[in-house]
């Protein structure tokens, strides 16, 4: 058994590391390019791997730790999915399918258990229960607002473009934070958790305001 976890954890460690770069890699180059799709896709299935990853160590020792870590891949790897999903919804009338439902459903039960736990440790004089509430409104929030976006009859033009930068970008802020959550140890505990969301929410609404101000075809042809 232990076997089993060190070498998962391992796995978990090298594709946190890939996600990491190839994250960066699709930030800073040309959105639809070649090397911003092959980055885009070792990005996804870094992700990918990381919170299956975390899932199986919680299946191996569930502990009250792992638990949290276990909602928060949850929460963290539905930015990545949905920004990848977003892609085959890019006409107005393009509905979501059974698939975009089960992972809102996930995203909407992770977040009401991180907020039940942030709860549960604020009432117990702990600090990080704001990381926890934090997450857990975020996680609970985008789930209540997918659902309600599921059920419209129509998309606006050119929403998907940018929902894949925002979701997308608030996957390599989950990336990110389980970097520096682990490496930056020089910093108080909720300071290493939460700095990534504080610095990259605003520098996402930046980037979407930035290609809204483009023109008319100026998002479908950068994406395309």
């Amino acid at each position: 058994m232990i076997l089993v976890e060190d070498a998962t954890l391992g796995v978990h460690i090298l594709a946190g590391f890939a996600a990491l770069f190839a994250g960066f890699g699709a930030i800073v180059t040309k959105k639809g390019g070649r090397r911003h799709r092959r980055a885009g896709r070792v990005y996804v299935a870094g992700m990918t791997v990381v919170a299956v990853t975390s899932l199986v160590l919680f299946a191996l020792a569930p502990t009250r730790g792992r638990t949290f870590l276990a909602l928060v891949a949850v929460f963290s790897y539905y930015f990545v999915f949905s920004g990848d999903r977003v892609l085959s919804r890019k006409r107005p009338t393009d509905r979501p399918e059974l698939v975009d439902w089960v992972a809102v459903g996930l995203l909407t039960t992770a977040g009401v258990g991180l907020l039940a736990m942030g709860a549960l440790r604020f009432l117990a004089g702990d600090s990080f229960a704001t990381v926890m509430l934090v997450f857990g409104a975020a996680g609970a929030g985008f789930g209540v607002r997918d659902i309600a976006a599921f059920r419209r009859e129509r998309a606006e033009s050119r929403e998907w473009f940018f929902e894949h930068i925002g979701r997308m970008g608030g996957g390599y802020i989950a990336t990110v934070t389980a970097f520096s959550s682990v490496n930056f140890d020089f910093l108080p505990t909720v300071a290493a958790w939460l700095w990534p969301t504080v610095v990259g929410t605003p520098l996402i609404f930046v980037a979407i305001r930035k290609y809204k101000r483009g023109s008319p075809g100026a998002a479908a042809s950068t994406a395309d």
